[in-house]
């Protein structure tokens, strides 16, 4: 592996993204490999093992476009991005998280929307919205009511320019699609951690980004890419609920089981403390 530039305690998460790992990362830090040269996670999310280990050669993904825009905004246009924000904070209230929520009711109008306003729009939403959950509809439409916080902590400018500078330093592809698609070039020095949306048995928890969502079929595709990568030599890592059909669908990896909190569901008696697994090959 290429020698690391210092970690920047500047880059992390800007979004609060159900699923997030940064409350199990000394865990999945400590079990990711010593070595590898380009690391892989097709479920970014909110990247936040992406922006603690920083690394030099990286290719991540998510099937979620809108997401995938405030990546690339932020590496291409951060202080437009910045500028807009800055926007929206002066002006946020009831009404006008309404009024920037319904911009996506019209197709057209959407589409013609720049980068940086579709970054702007997701990001102001997600710090605004009841509980910070992303969600959206069957039609694609993000659905989520106003959360009617005080002073929201919309946006740190200074992590954002640091999120810039860490995408652009560094050889980064960002790549919105299909999972699979996105770990095709893994190979015998590559790391692939993958976070998919995680399997419920009830449809409780937010399991379910993107129109269409994620179900056990999926979850099974996700099983034959993971030991198809395995076959190539590369170093897997994937972490998911607890849950008999994970424990069965891996069964022949090393499984371990940890304990982590989820402050975002549906019902407020299944936030707190739950079992989930990390899933290694190696």
């Amino acid at each position: 592996m290429a020698k690391k530039a210092p970690i920047d305690p500047l880059v992390r998460p800007y979004l609060k993204w159900a699923g997030g790992k940064r409350q199990l990362m000394p865990e999945i830090q400590r079990t990711i490999p010593r070595r590898y040269t380009t690391y892989y996670e097709p479920f970014v999310g909110a990247g936040a093992l992406l922006f603690a280990i920083q690394p030099r050669r990286a290719v991540i993904n998510d099937h979620n476009e809108q997401l995938i825009v405030t990546y690339m905004a932020i590496r291409d246009d951060v202080e437009a991005l910045i500028a807009l924000l800055k926007t929206h904070k002066e002006n946020t209230s009831q009404e006008y998280f309404y009024e920037i929520r319904s911009l996506d009711r019209d197709a057209e109008a959407f589409a013609a929307l720049s980068p940086v306003e579709k970054a702007a729009r997701l990001l102001y939403l997600n710090k605004t919205c009841f509980n910070g959950l992303y969600r959206v509809n069957l039609q694609g439409l993000f659905n989520v009511p106003y959360g009617r916080y005080k002073n929201p902590a919309i946006f740190d400018e200074e992590s954002l320019r640091a999120v810039s500078r860490y995408l652009n330093g560094n050889d980064v592809d960002i790549l919105t699609g299909d999972f699979a698609a996105a770990v095709e070039g893994a190979d015998g020095e590559s790391f692939v951690y993958f976070d998919p949306p995680y399997h419920s048995k009830d449809n409780t928890n937010f399991t379910g980004y993107q129109a269409g969502g994620f179900g056990e079929s999926e979850q099974i595709r996700l099983r034959d890419v993971y030991a198809e990568l395995s076959g190539r030599g590369a170093k897997c890592l994937l972490s998911n609920a607890d849950t008999p059909f994970i424990r069965e669908l891996y069964r022949g990896f090393t499984i371990k089981t940890v304990m982590a909190s989820r402050a975002i569901n549906a019902n407020a008696n299944g936030r707190g403390p739950v079992s989930e697994v990390l899933i290694k090959n190696w």
